[in-house]
């Protein structure tokens, strides 16, 4: 089964922070959810742009899509 990575992207000089506590509330949606993955995560791509992704199966994608609405997607591997 495929998984897709979905990203929201945060910019700015406090980009990192939020991208960490946006992780918190995607974590809570997981959990509200009951969702089979539980895979986030938070990173910095440089000073000012971050991310915060979860990872979802693929028949879970639209459902959580149109509720959270992240800005892009891709293919996850390990």
């Amino acid at each position: 089964m495929r998984q897709l990575k979905l990203i929201w992207d945060f910019r700015g000089p406090d980009a990192l922070k939020i991208a960490e506590h946006h992780e918190i509330h995607l974590r809570d949606y997981i959990k509200a959810q009951q969702l089979a993955l539980n895979i986030t995560g938070f990173e910095a791509i440089n000073d000012v742009h971050a991310i915060a992704y979860m990872v979802v199966n693929e028949h879970q994608m639209k459902p959580v899509r149109d509720a959270l609405k992240p800005h892009r997607g891709q293919l996850y591997s390990e």
